[in-house]
């Protein structure tokens, strides 16, 4: 479960990085208040109505074009920019942190050096108190 958790985020991240890079120019043609036209890759066509010049009414068409610019350029650290501080952080950081999952035993080594005291009576049977 955790190995595709991580494939999955690791996939959604290089898209991230790769669609932050794109850049595209969106282009839109309105004739009077109506859109008639939209294109993403190239110009818009026009609705076909074309005014004459000689004419002093203006232009019931208009185009208007976004472009979105992507990034042009990534951060890129390198391993010069990793000086003692940062190497401190990480150090103490995987200190603390290197513990945290893991399983300890609780299974009790008795010592084969030292044997049970020896018990003269039997303190059961001198209470009466048995384990059902």
């Amino acid at each position: 479960m955790i190995k595709h958790l991580y494939k999955i985020t690791t996939v959604i991240l290089a898209t991230l990085v790769l669609l932050s890079t794109f850049s595209f120019t969106v282009e839109k043609h309105y004739c009077g208040e109506f859109l008639m036209d939209v294109s993403f890759s190239g110009d818009a066509e026009d609705c076909g109505m074309t005014m004459s010049k000689t004419i002093a009414k203006k232009n019931c068409c208009k185009d208007e074009v976004h472009h979105i610019e992507g990034q042009d350029e990534l951060q890129k650290h390198l391993l010069d920019d990793f000086n003692l501080e940062k190497q401190q952080f990480v150090l103490a950081f995987y200190a603390s942190y290197q513990y945290v999952f893991t399983q300890q035993d609780d299974t009790k080594i008795q010592s084969s050096f030292f044997p049970p005291p020896d018990i003269q009576k039997d303190y059961q049977i001198l209470h009466q108190t048995f384990l059902i």
